[in-house]
């Protein structure tokens, strides 16, 4: 069994909205077929997504007396078409003892367990007992779903018998797509990159489970309850209103401007699809992955005190959520008496 496969089988395990972020997209559909208009008829204007080489924000930086702590915050998603550079980021990079990864959480299935696994993933994200959409959502949630379902699958019935979790990954995926956008450069491999050519050391901050037994796990999966509609309901409530506030927000980032970027505000779509996972058989059969994120979360926090302590610079990625929010990350290090200063 090839590293190829267990890699898909774990992502099938995931349904978490970030990862489904990482299937390669198709170039967008012409913008005016699908633009929307007022009450006149008339197309509303749209913003026009920055493109070519551009810098991001600046460095937020925690400080303990003279050990520093620069902070990125990495946003999504990003115009199509744009290339990041940064010379500021570069030289700090090249300064600096350590880097630390962004916090994140991963499942992870052995090579055994795997194997017996594979037989059970036919039908993975199918709803229960051949349930449909119309079945499991509530009416008014249907009728709101299928003017984008026509806009974004058209004629494409199979979507209609997944579960709400996976629409909702896919809904979103495509309405990015269309709307300019996509997951952007990679910027944490880009910046990894940049830290092993200066020979920083590297502090990862993922914390991955392991299944123990995928292939009950896919079982168990496949035929019990998901609390994933409110994960649907709030992607269609952000694609309803919020689609050209994602293009202000992702061009906000890529051009660091400051006062926009910190007014970016952060729908409860993924909260809602997180919980959806966090909802599922596949927890009560390792509760270990309800705490993964946080998890991953006070790992960096410890990174970076212990970075603080010990190195005169380090380098560290966030979200920029982690960045922004009054219960983040830096509002952490914050609070434990650092000095923490946004870009200037």
């Amino acid at each position: 069994m090839s590293k190829r496969v267990l890699r898909a089988l774990a992502l099938c395990f995931l349904t978490l909205p970030s990862m489904a972020q990482t299937v390669p997209e198709t170039e967008p559909a012409p913008p005016a077929a699908n633009a929307p208009t007022g009450e006149t008829g008339e197309a509303i204007p749209q913003t026009i997504l920055v493109s070519g080489q551009r810098p991001g924000p600046g460095l937020w930086k925690v400080s303990k007396g003279d050990h520093v702590l620069w902070v990125f915050g990495i946003h999504d998603p990003l115009p199509k078409g744009m290339e990041w550079r940064s010379k500021e980021v570069e030289r700090k990079i090249a300064q600096s003892q350590e880097f630390l990864g962004a916090p994140s959480g991963g499942v992870s299935v052995g090579w055994g367990g795997g194997l017996g696994a594979l037989p059970f993933l036919i039908g993975l994200k199918k709803n229960p007992d051949g349930a449909t959409l119309k079945d499991v959502l509530p009416p008014d949630l249907y009728e709101r779903w299928a003017p984008l379902k026509q806009k974004y699958f058209g004629d494409d019935d199979d979507i209609e018998r997944e579960r709400p979790v996976f629409v909702a990954q896919e809904l979103y995926r495509r309405a990015k797509v269309q709307a300019g956008l996509h997951k952007g450069p990679d910027l944490r491999e880009v910046l990894g990159k940049l830290a092993n050519q200066h020979k920083l050391k590297y502090t990862s901050n993922k914390v991955e489970v392991e299944l123990k037994e995928p292939g009950k796990a896919a079982r168990e999966f496949k035929k019990g309850a998901m609390a994933d509609v409110p994960c649907l309901a709030a992607t269609i409530a952000q694609l309803e209103t919020d689609i050209e506030a994602m293009r202000t927000r992702a061009n906000a980032w890529a051009v660091g401007e400051l006062d926009a970027i910190e007014k970016l505000d952060y729908s409860d779509r993924e909260s809602a699809c997180h919980n959806a996972f966090l909802s599922s058989a596949i927890t009560k059969l390792q509760p270990e992955l309800l705490t993964m994120q946080q998890r991953a979360r006070d790992s960096w926090l410890a990174a970076a005190e212990k970075a603080l302590d010990t190195n005169t610079s380090t380098f560290a990625l966030l979200s920029m959520k982690d960045v922004l929010s009054p219960q983040g990350t830096l509002a952490r290090l914050k609070a434990k008496g650092y000095t923490v200063e946004k870009p200037n």
